[in-house]
C-alpha cells in the first residue's frame, strides 16, 4: 500500500513540474464554461451519420500508412472489432487515430469518401504523428478532449497537462476537468455516478470496448489504479 500511495505522489508531482513549463496562469486557448464542454461531448456522442462502402478502408493509403476503419467488417482476432454499418445511419463518431475532426468536418469527409475512422495500434503509438492518415476523418481521445475545450489544435496527451492545473484530490474533480496518462490517454470528467464518489461517468474515445466517442460509467479506483492523473485546463469556467 505504501508503495502505491508513493507511486501516485511521485505521478502527482510529475504534473505539477510539467504544468509549471508554461507560463503561470497562461491559457492556450479560449475560455471554455463547463457546460460547454459537456455540450460538445455530447454532440460527438450522439451524432448520426450514414456512410456508404467508399468510407470503409484496410490498407495502406497513398502515403503508405495502414488504416483500418472500425467498421463492422473490422474483426482482426485479438483486437477490438469494428462497430459501424455501411448504408445505415449510425450514432457517434468513430475513433481516428490522430483524428481532430468537428462533426461538421467529419460529415464533410464522409461525403468526399474519406475513411471513416482508423483504429489505434502499437505500431501507430510508436509513430505518432507519422502514422495519422490524411485520408480518413474522426476524432481521438486528445482532439476529442481539445475540441471540447474550443482549442485551436490537437493538444496530445504528452501536452496536455502544460495548459492545466493539477487537481490535489479526485474530490476535487468538476464536469469539464481531466483525466490523463501521459502519452496514453484522456477522459472528459462528466460527472460523480454515485454520493461516495467511488463511480464517476466519462466521455471518451477509443477506450475499450469502443471505436466512438461514448459516455460511460467507470470505478474511481479501477483509474486510479491505471495511473490517471486529474488536470484542470485552465480556461474553463463555471459560467
Amino acid at each position: 500500500m505504501l508503495r502505491v500511495v508513493v507511486c501516485r505522489l511521485l505521478l502527482l508531482a510529475a504534473a505539477w513540474v510539467t504544468a509549471a513549463c508554461s507560463s503561470p496562469g497562461s491559457v492556450a486557448g479560449p475560455p471554455v464554461t463547463r457546460a460547454e464542454a459537456l455540450a460538445i461531448a455530447e454532440a460527438y456522442r450522439t451524432h448520426e451519420w450514414v456512410p456508404t462502402e467508399a468510407n470503409v478502408k484496410h490498407g495502406p493509403d497513398h502515403q503508405g500508412i495502414l488504416v483500418n476503419t472500425p467498421d463492422v467488417s473490422y474483426q482482426k482476432p485479438g483486437a477490438v472489432p469494428g462497430w459501424w454499418v455501411p448504408g445505415q445511419v449510425n450514432r457517434g463518431i468513430p475513433y481516428q487515430w490522430g483524428g481532430f475532426a468537428t462533426p461538421a468536418e467529419f460529415d464533410a469527409g464522409i461525403r468526399a469518401g474519406l475513411a471513416a475512422g482508423d483504429v489505434y495500434t502499437l505500431e501507430k503509438r510508436r509513430l505518432l504523428e507519422s502514422a495519422v492518415s490524411r485520408e480518413a476523418t474522426g476524432i481521438d481521445c486528445s482532439g476529442f478532449v481539445s475540441r471540447c475545450w474550443k482549442l485551436s489544435r490537437a493538444w496530445s496527451t504528452r501536452e496536455l497537462a502544460t495548459l492545466c492545473d493539477p487537481l490535489v484530490s479526485w474530490d476535487d474533480l468538476r464536469p469539464g476537468d481531466i483525466l490523463n496518462t501521459h502519452n496514453s490517454h484522456v477522459a472528459l470528467f462528466a460527472g460523480w455516478a454515485n454520493p461516495e464518489r467511488t463511480r464517476l461517468y466519462t466521455y471518451e474515445t477509443g477506450v475499450p470496448p469502443y471505436w466512438l466517442v461514448v459516455r460511460r460509467e467507470v470505478a474511481t479506483r479501477h483509474l486510479q489504479s491505471l495511473w490517471f492523473v486529474p488536470l484542470r485546463y485552465r480556461g474553463m469556467r463555471d459560467s
